[in-house]
């Protein structure tokens, strides 16, 4: 990521060369010059990767396998594929939450843990009892990597399918 981040000039989304970097040897002017496009090539085409730069860089292969794990055991009777079974229009589709006015990891991470309509609270200290799930209630850490996940599918489109045990 160093070398992305240094070739991109702040603002800009075209790459930037100092002199001082291409007067060097010309294995170290191979590298600057196609490094940051293979990086970005090879982050743009894997199946995980989160449209956004920042849930990248915060959620790794493992928190993404746990985020999906928490999905399916939590959320996927209702949300399946990032739709919603129970009301229209309050899918987890960046459309549908940015019209809802969810459109941070923090406003998701809220509603997962108070709930809000008819979706059930999953957070421990969650009340009133009634807006609650009565199912297992989820630690703080878990709704927060559960909001990290919910933000990078609906980034993506929910493009990567989520299978319904640990065993597809």
């Amino acid at each position: 990521m160093w070398l992305l981040s240094s070739a991109v000039a702040p603002g800009s989304s075209s790459l930037r060369f100092p002199k001082a970097e291409m007067e060097g040897n010309s294995s170290n002017i191979l590298i600057t010059r196609f490094a940051p496009p293979v990086i970005a090539a090879i982050l743009a085409l894997s199946p995980l990767a989160p449209v956004s730069p920042v849930s990248a860089a915060a959620m790794s292969g493992a928190e993404i396998q746990r985020g999906a794990t928490l999905f399916r055991r939590s959320c996927i009777g209702c949300h399946d594929g990032g739709g919603n079974i129970i009301k229209s229009g309050a899918s987890l589709f960046t459309n549908d939450l940015q019209r809802n006015g969810v459109e941070t990891e923090d406003a998701i991470y809220q509603i997962t843990y108070f709930g809000k309509g008819r979706m059930p609270g999953f957070g421990e200290t969650c009340s009133p009892r009634g807006q609650c799930t009565f199912g297992p209630r989820l630690k703080d850490e878990e709704i927060k990597m559960l909001a990290e996940f919910v933000k990078a599918q609906a980034d993506q489109g929910w493009a990567n399918n989520i299978p319904l045990t640990d065993d597809d």
